[in-house]
């Protein structure tokens, strides 16, 4: 009864792994994370930034999902010319539950277009893979020739996408993984399979200065994956000298978020986000963390020093 039972639990989560993935792609910290997402964020910022960020589901229950994200992104010159408007970036992406691992590695390259002086539109390309591990043997059914043999998948992908970055808005538009790709399929009688398909991403935000030390930034972003329920999350933070920002964010039916980010030093950022679910399941398991760090290569004064003639 308990290989029965183990059996249909692992058929069940390794169906859904690849759903439950469309369904939460993205981070709940994703406006601070963005070329996870979108390639043409590369860039964006002006300089070289490089970022980390954890995620941990459904806490207290064991072999949860948890995801690990790093990033490292910006021009390729800060110079005048054509390396100023060359955004070059790397995303690698760890995430692992129950018996599934999948790391994805992206490289992203992107093009700035001023449309204004204070207008500029970026255009990306992503290209890389997923790495796709089942670890099929470790789980008690060694007898059933679904799973004697471990699984292990490579699956390349491309993405593509657009930034319009203004004064004080931002537009964001991004499909960042075009191919459908395959996680799992054996065939023992019966066939079993967990795919994922293209996703598409729009968002936008906007900071309205309050006061000189204020700023509010409401922005969204909606999700859209063929077959998966739609989701959008909508958000708004408060600024504060600078220094502080806190916030909430509602995702779709499905959850409540409490955002604070803190600047330390002048130039390094860290942040967390906790997730409540406004769903039944929130009877059967905790709340979502997560924790982002961002720190810049260089200095605003050595970007400057580096820039002046010798």
């Amino acid at each position: 009864m308990k290989n029965n039972k183990l059996y249909f639990f692992t058929i069940f989560a390794i169906c859904c792994i690849g759903s439950y993935a469309q369904q939460d792609v993205t981070f709940t910290l994703y406006n601070y994370n963005m070329n996870i997402i979108n390639p043409a964020y590369a860039g964006a910022d002006e300089k070289f930034e490089l970022t980390s960020n954890y995620r941990a589901q459904w806490a207290g229950l064991d072999e949860a999902p948890e995801t690990w994200s790093f990033s490292l992104s910006g021009p390729m010159s800060r110079k005048e010319g054509v390396g100023d408007k060359v955004g070059l970036g790397l995303s690698v992406t760890n995430s692992s539950v129950f018996v599934l691992k999948e790391t994805d590695v992206f490289v992203d390259f992107s093009y700035r277009l001023q449309l204004k002086e204070t207008l500029d539109l970026f255009l990306g390309v992503k290209a890389g893979g997923s790495s796709v591990n089942i670890d099929l043997t470790g789980i008690g059914l060694d007898e059933d020739p679904l799973f004697s043999e471990n699984v292990s998948v490579f699956n390349p992908n491309v993405g593509v996408g657009a930034y319009l970055k203004g004064e004080r808005f931002y537009v964001n538009i991004s499909a960042p993984a075009l191919l459908k790709t395959k996680r799992y399929e054996k065939e023992s009688g019966i066939v079993t399979q967990a795919t994922d398909k293209m996703q598409f991403f729009m968002g936008a935000g906007y900071h309205f200065p309050l006061s000189k030390n204020l700023t509010f930034t409401p922005f969204f972003l909606t999700r859209v994956i063929s077959e998966v329920p739609f989701s959008m999350d909508i958000s708004g933070t408060f600024g504060v000298y600078d220094k502080v920002e806190l916030g909430l964010s509602y995702r779709l039916k499905e959850s409540i978020s409490t955002v604070v980010l803190f600047k330390m030093l002048d130039r390094i950022k860290i942040g967390y986000a906790y997730d409540s679910s406004i769903t039944a399941i929130n009877n059967y398991r905790r709340g979502n963390h997560e924790v982002i760090v961002k720190v810049p290569l260089f200095s605003e004064k050595q970007s400057q020093q580096q820039q002046q003639p010798n």
